[in-house]
């Protein structure tokens, strides 16, 4: 089918926007969440997410494999929002996998949205608006999350870029 990306910083409206433009494609609608809620602030955002998502969408929670869970969505389902691949890649990281496997991962990712008859919508942050003057582990975190974004970018059909709440159509 296609392949969309909604990306941009922090809390600017990124999974908002992902489900509106999920909700144009039809009635039958998925939801794949990679957050895993360990303490009390991400515990009210999967809450809150939750709420805003309300009965429209049908949810899967899966951290780590986004290629079977969207294979196994996508044939019932008119769009699948994954949100956030930032958010998987970092779960890859924490569960010890190399940036081989990960980067084959999203590539499979990537390859299974093509082919997938519902539309895929992947919400991700930009990450490298940082300085390079942190830990090891950081660096790697974001040098996967800019790989990937890029190539999930070139890819994909359309990118949304958002600024604080107001989406831009960048492709």
């Amino acid at each position: 089918m296609a392949l969309a990306v909604v990306g941009g910083g922090r809390r600017c409206g990124k999974s908002r926007y992902a489900l509106a433009l999920a909700s144009a494609h039809g009635p039958r609608l998925g939801f794949i969440a990679t957050l895993q809620p360990d303490d009390e602030e991400s515990r009210q955002k999967v809450e809150a997410a939750r709420e805003e998502r309300g009965a429209s969408f049908a949810t899967v929670e899966e951290p780590l494999h986004l290629t079977k869970a969207f294979s196994a969505q996508s044939p019932n389902c008119d769009a699948v929002v994954i949100d956030d691949l930032t958010i998987w890649i970092s779960n890859q990281v924490m569960a010890g996998a190399s940036d081989a496997e990960i980067e084959e991962q999203a590539a499979s990712l990537t390859a299974a949205a093509l082919k997938g008859p519902a539309e895929a919508i992947i919400v991700t942050s930009d990450v490298d608006f940082g300085f390079p003057m942190d830990s090891e582990s950081s660096r790697r975190f974001r040098r996967l999350a800019g790989v990937i974004n890029r190539r999930m970018v070139e890819s994909s059909s359309r990118l949304y870029w958002m600024v604080f709440g107001v989406p831009k159509r960048i492709i």
